[in-house]
């Protein structure tokens, strides 16, 4: 692969930015057990960083446009953010999360079977 090639440059560091978002996402929905609307909201914000689609195009504004990029990753990470403490202070008051559907289906196929 030749990088000297600037849009085969461009292509590989798109790429890598989207795996390492990719595993970011999958480091914060695995540790802090993130509810899918904030799974929603980082894949949201890590397909409008990468899309070339832009409200303020860096081609045209240069570094400037780079700002709204910033915030839609900035409005997600604080999103998720305000679902984690949510979660841990209703953990902390000894609220019981929700069960998912297919946990509680698996659950009553098994009560039945007795």
């Amino acid at each position: 692969m030749d990088l000297s090639d600037p849009l085969t440059l461009v292509l590989v560091l798109l790429g890598l930015l989207a795996l390492l978002g990719v595993a970011g996402v999958g480091l914060v929905m695995w540790r802090y057990a993130i509810p899918p609307r904030g799974l929603v909201a980082m894949v949201g914000a890590l397909v409008y960083l990468v899309s070339p689609v832009d409200v303020l195009p860096e081609v045209v504004l240069g570094p400037i446009g780079l700002l709204d990029d910033a915030g839609a990753v900035t409005a997600a990470a604080v999103f998720v953010y305000k679902l984690v403490k949510v979660a841990q202070r209703l953990q902390d008051a000894g609220v019981e999360r929700p069960r998912r559907r297919h946990a509680r289906a698996a659950d009553r196929a098994g009560s039945r079977s007795r």
